[in-house]
């Protein structure tokens, strides 16, 4: 199992190796989903839709018995019905466009000739696996969520009933929920790519693709997380950086320029370059662990031929073997 430097190295000579495909084949192909990302987040303030979600999550917080006139509860509730109410805006796309852009990338490095660009019918044939998975990949994150809120509702209300609901007390609770919830949202994104990668190779989709990428994980979590963070944190700077620029400037001014049109679709354009960097580290992710795992059972088999080899020439069942 490389490190993640190497993966990373590894990674990025992959896009490079096939630059001409993966700018404008993939990219162009996540461009749609890339752009429906960007403007589901400017949308949001002003969708109706978005204060339905946070009144609805903020009465049902309250009736859990959660505190939620404190800042951190105020500022949870809303990211999560942002989460939600994008990735409602956003659905269509990243059930197409995305799905497809991920089964170039994983045709493409899958092959045994990285540098050819795999056909249209090898790539089709990644989708439907892929669909099962990313479908149920959204029934693990509202598990996951549901989980962490399960948690902190329990730990609230033993605070309460013995008596110890004070703000401090709220205070380290809430930071104890946050790092929490921080840990178990990063290792479900890290298990669900790593699970869209294995249905895509494995032509088979669903659960069994997830609780294969979960035990594949186990111990390597930290590798794992190295690898995805530079790219995730790259998507979440060029999200500030089309809200300051492109969002910014559209409120500042109150009308929109051909070229504010113009930056937007290249912030957008930069956007599914990285989307598409993602999907091929996580594929280089699973391809290092495979790797890995066959030179593993090579060793064991040679090992266990050369064990078999020693009994047989104690026991005089084999000649020895003298002059080799």
């Amino acid at each position: 199992m490389e490190d993640s430097r190497k993966l990373l190295r590894r990674s990025v000579y992959s896009f490079l190796l096939n630059y001409q495909f993966f700018t404008s084949i993939a990219a162009v192909l996540a461009f749609p989903y890339a752009t429906s990302v960007l403007l589901s987040q400017t949308v949001l303030p002003s969708s109706s839709l978005f204060s339905s979600a946070f009144d609805h999550f903020r009465a049902l917080f309250d009736a859990a018995g959660f505190p939620i006139s404190s800042k951190f509860f105020t500022i949870l509730i809303q990211k999560l019905s942002q989460t939600v109410v994008s990735s409602i805006y956003s659905l269509p796309f990243s059930l197409t466009f995305l799905l497809i852009s991920k089964a170039c990338v994983i045709q493409a490095l899958n092959q045994q000739k990285p540098s050819l660009e795999p056909s249209f019918s090898s790539i089709m044939s990644l989708f439907n696996p892929l669909l099962v998975t990313h479908v149920c990949i959204s029934f693990v994150f509202v598990s996951v969520n549901a989980t962490v809120f399960f948690l902190l509702f329990f730990a609230f209300n033993c605070l309460q009933g013995f008596g110890f609901f004070s703000p401090n007390w709220i205070m380290w609770v809430s930071v104890l929920g946050a790092f929490l919830y921080s840990i178990a949202i990063a290792k479900a994104i890290i298990i669900c790519n790593l699970a869209s990668v294995l249905s895509g190779m494995e032509r088979k989709g669903g659960f069994m693709a997830i609780l294969k990428a979960w035990v594949l994980i186990q111990g390597r979590s930290a590798t794992a997380l190295l690898v995805a963070l530079p790219f995730n944190m790259g998507m979440a700077g060029i999200e500030a950086l089309f809200q300051y620029r492109i969002v910014g400037g559209y409120h500042s001014r109150e009308r929109l320029g051909a070229w504010m049109v113009v930056e937007g679709m290249f912030v957008a354009y930069l956007y599914s370059v990285f989307v598409v960097l993602d999907a091929i580290v996580n594929t280089m992710f699973f391809k290092s662990y495979r790797m890995g795992y066959g030179m593993c059972l090579e060793r064991k088999r040679c090992v266990c031929c050369w064990m078999d080899v020693g009994e047989k020439e104690s026991d005089g069942g084999w000649p020895p073997l003298e002059g080799v």
